[in-house]
């Protein structure tokens, strides 16, 4: 293990069991130096149940358990593709440890198209973890993610994307929880990703019981965790899957877990203080700015309208800063977000 290695891995390999012959999530069982795929069974409940498509690669050399987490919500397509890309290309008998790859978290919201909830009973996965057992579907997928991956983990990054809806700039959420060696390890996941906005994210830890998001159900449990946004309004154009299927190689040569030197990230615009704005009222919404804008506060985001096309507001910057994403669809439901802004941060030495 070279000096490169961040401590927490050393303090990682201290701590795992012998090396054993097999590694395995649910039913699905790599030998070691071997990839094998298959499906996390949700089974019905109050509602019908699911699968989740999941790979298990378990390398030749002992190492971390890197999770991989795309389709939580199922229109955002690069994570999704990004995953396939690694399957094909990744080879155990060169990777030092596990890498567990939860292709399509949400499978009734890829296969139907809906941006943000379940249209089995239109829960948002990313605010029920972590899940119930007896809960509705999304709860369920949360629960089975929680109990057979995310407590598997020594570190996990979720796919997103911006969602059918989303014009956004690609960035990183950064969470800062206080805790050193926790924020440190985030840290080096954000940076290696290779995204060039990382967003700091210094929202309070969640309890283990209420998790809601997919990075807090892995923080809570002190595995190290970022969220990444590569791609907007739903594309699955080779630029964004490029750019998520880029971060993972780099993130595993971080880690020591493949080959290679990792490549630096040589311009970050830190951000911080970020706020989701939301709709007043459902209606109609008209985008006046675009993603990555700078703009100053006061300054108009949008148009909000009713069905008639009369309008009824302008929805304004409430503070100066970088535009992270802006609805850039027409229908907007009341309580939704129409935009996120982030204030510039000083620049933070990687």
């Amino acid at each position: 293990m070279n000096k490169s290695v961040p401590l927490i891995l050393i303090a990682i390999a201290t701590l795992q069991p012998a090396f054993a012959e097999s590694f395995a999530v649910g039913t699905v069982v790599a030998e070691r130096g071997h990839m094998n795929s298959g499906y996390l069974s949700i089974p019905a409940g109050i509602d019908k149940g699911s699968e989740v498509p999941i790979t298990v690669a378990y390398g030749a050399d002992s190492g971390p358990v890197l999770v991989l987490i795309a389709g939580t919500h199922g229109y955002e397509y690069p994570g999704i593709t990004a995953l396939q890309r690694v399957r094909k290309s990744l080879d155990p008998e060169q990777l030092s440890g596990t890498v567990i790859m939860v292709h399509i978290a949400n499978v009734p919201s890829f296969l139907g198209r809906t941006i943000y909830f379940n249209p089995v009973d239109g829960k948002n996965l990313n605010r029920v973890y972590p899940g119930d057992a007896k809960g509705t579907l999304s709860q369920r997928i949360a629960y089975t993610i929680t109990q057979e991956v995310i407590e598997k983990a020594d570190f996990l990054i979720d796919l997103h994307a911006g969602d059918g809806n989303e014009s956004l700039r690609p960035y990183v959420y950064m969470p800062v929880t206080g805790e050193a060696e926790l924020d440190a390890a985030a840290k080096g996941l954000a940076v290696a990703f290779g995204l060039d906005h990382i967003v700091i994210d210094a929202s309070e830890l969640r309890s283990i019981d209420d998790s809601l998001y997919t990075d807090q159900t892995a923080l809570v449990r002190g595995i190290p965790a970022i969220t990444t946004e590569t791609g907007q309004m739903g594309s699955n154009d080779d630029y964004w899957v490029n750019m998520a299927e880029a971060g993972i190689w780099n993130v595993l040569r971080h880690l020591a877990m493949i080959p290679g030197e990792e490549k630096p990230n040589e311009g970050v615009t830190w951000l911080s203080d970020y706020e989701v704005i939301r709709s007043p009222q459902s209606g109609i919404f008209r985008a006046v700015v675009r993603d990555g804008y700078t703009i100053s506060k006061g300054a108009v985001i949008g148009v909000l309208s009713d069905f008639f096309g009369d309008e009824v507001q302008e929805i304004r910057a409430p503070f100066s800063g970088v535009l992270n994403y802006v609805i850039g669809t027409p229908p907007i439901s009341a309580g939704e977000p129409v935009a996120m802004i982030s204030r510039i941060h000083d620049a933070i030495e990687h």
